[in-house]
């Protein structure tokens, strides 16, 4: 078995370093690549636990829709350019018609399309689910 010097070990990170800091300096900028743009209306999957009823909502950015007893108050929309992922992320406030007077809304921040789980509706008998901005 033979021994790497000292030296090499040593020596190798010192001589990586510049090559590292060069590659991540001239790499493309993937930020930049994954803008939001802003749209105007959203495509939502309703589900009706219940009755185990799907329905495909248009809702569009300042106004309300309503499923059941919910009303789903659609405040942004912004989806990822033509030539990337697609994906969908909507702003929406909702409210149920059936909770106490001055109860906090059912819902409110952001879904996202890709990522379903990240922040969702807990209601009991309602599921809703962004599918697309347009």
């Amino acid at each position: 078995m033979t021994r790497t010097p000292l030296a090499a070990w040593v020596l190798a990170p010192l001589l990586l370093a510049p090559l590292l800091l060069a590659s991540l300096l001239l790499a493309p900028n993937t930020a930049a690549a994954q803008d939001w743009v802003p749209m105007r209306a959203a495509r939502l999957q309703a589900l009706d636990k219940v009755t185990a009823r799907i329905t495909i909502l248009e809702a569009r950015v300042g106004e309300a829709a309503t499923f059941g007893t919910l009303s789903i108050a659609l405040r942004a929309c912004n989806g990822r350019g033509p030539d990337e992922v697609p994906d969908a992320a909507a702003w929406m406030e909702m409210t149920d018609s059936r909770a106490a007077p001055g109860s906090p809304p059912a819902f409110r921040g952001w879904m996202f399309a890709n990522a379903p789980g990240v922040s969702m509706l807990e209601h009991p008998v309602y599921d809703i689910r962004v599918l697309e901005c347009r």
